[in-house]
């Protein structure tokens, strides 16, 4: 449910104009595949030439493979942070991460947002995935899309038409200024579904 949520995120973003940055995942690809390379590598010298020929050679491949695997480890758990998007529109940069707690079906996001010349705002949002899953199990955009537009605001200014009013599920809300202050507002109303007639 996460991945396949989680994988819909950019893709309703760009849909609406949202730029998105890949330099976190190109790092840790670029990480992967130089671990990867230096793996290859030494199999195929070992197989050419002998371990006789290649052991001090072994000996610096595994100590370089184990540095760029903690890189790569630090980059995913420190750096990336379940980070699913970061991109910008205009003049606002939008950074959001994804995270669910074992057990429980709760889809939780954590937002970032700047627009140029504003204090930052940092949200806090969670949702239920029956609100986007059928009962078959089908993932279902329209109600997953208007839970976005209702609760980002930058989202919601790029398709204003699935901004939903009365959309009440968590959220927290956190600015912080140019002096670093914080301020923090939380939110939790019982959850409503918009029905056509």
């Amino acid at each position: 449910l996460k991945n396949t949520t989680d994988d819909a995120l950019p893709r309703y973003l760009t849909s609406l104009k949202f730029k998105q940055s890949h330099i976190l995942a190109d790092v840790r690809l670029g990480l992967g595949y130089a671990a990867v390379a230096i793996s290859g590598v030494t199999f195929y010298a070992d197989y050419k030439l002998g371990w006789d020929a290649t052991k001090s050679w072994t000996l610096w491949a595994v100590i370089a493979y184990f540095i760029i695997n903690g890189a790569l480890t630090y980059w995913i758990w420190g750096i990336e942070k379940g980070k699913i998007f970061t991109g910008q529109t205009h003049n606002s940069f939008i950074s959001i991460a994804s995270s669910v707690t074992k057990h429980k079906p709760i889809y939780s996001l954590k937002v970032r947002c700047s627009r140029s010349g504003s204090d930052i705002e940092m949200l806090s949002l969670s949702a239920p995935f029956t609100r986007w899953f059928d009962s078959d199990g089908y993932f279902v955009p329209i109600p997953f899309q208007r839970w976005l537009a209702s609760e980002i605001p930058l989202v919601g200014e790029a398709d204003p038409l699935k901004v939903d009013s009365r959309s009440a599920d968590y959220r927290s809300t956190e600015s912080v200024d140019a002096q670093g202050t914080a301020s923090t507002h939380t939110s939790a109303q019982a959850s409503t579904e918009r029905v056509q007639s």
